[in-house]
């Protein structure tokens, strides 16, 4: 079966770009729409008060500022002749992501990951492993490359010079 939806969730990393990227070269030849996702996720509250009123313009700010983040990603996809519409919604992003690609009948989630390990994946979980696991769909999950380490060589003169190994 060839994808005809893809979902991109978007957190506004550099991941999140590189899926974007892939995502969007996947759409073209397959002439495949796109629907980019922001989840917002809740705010840990744990022993703040906070004013009602002052957490809901809050929370309106945030998401306004986060829609016309949106809007940027989605004038990078029509400039590019995709077509594609962008939601914006609250929720724990794993569960968020899963729901609207059932919801919106997604064949193919495209999304990045941070790669976390050790204890921060321990205390933060992934997402994207959450995604992968319970997704009605298929997932690409993309990670941006780790940087080549430059390795040092001596110079003429027994001095340690930067730069690529020679061999």
């Amino acid at each position: 079966m060839t994808p005809q939806h893809i979902l991109v969730p978007l957190d506004f990393s550099p991941d999140a770009d590189q899926a974007l990227d892939y995502a969007m070269t996947l759409a073209r030849k397959l002439r495949a729409r796109l629907t980019l996702l922001h989840v917002m996720a809740p705010l840990p509250m744990i022993g703040m008060e906070m004013d009602a009123t002052v957490l809901s313009t809050y929370l309106e700010e945030l998401e306004a500022e986060n829609t016309q983040t949106m809007a940027t990603y989605r004038e990078r996809v029509t400039q590019a002749s995709l077509p594609c519409d962008v939601a914006v919604v609250f929720g724990t992003p794993f569960q968020v992501i899963i729901d609207t690609a059932r919801a919106r009948r997604v064949d193919l989630i495209v999304m990045g990951t941070h790669g976390r390990t050790g204890l921060r994946h321990l205390f933060m979980g992934s997402v994207a492993e959450r995604v992968v696991q319970l997704a009605p769909c298929a997932v690409l999950v993309v990670r941006v490359p780790a940087p080549t380490p430059v390795q040092e060589r001596p110079s003429e003169g027994g001095e340690s010079v930067g730069g690529p190994a020679e061999t």
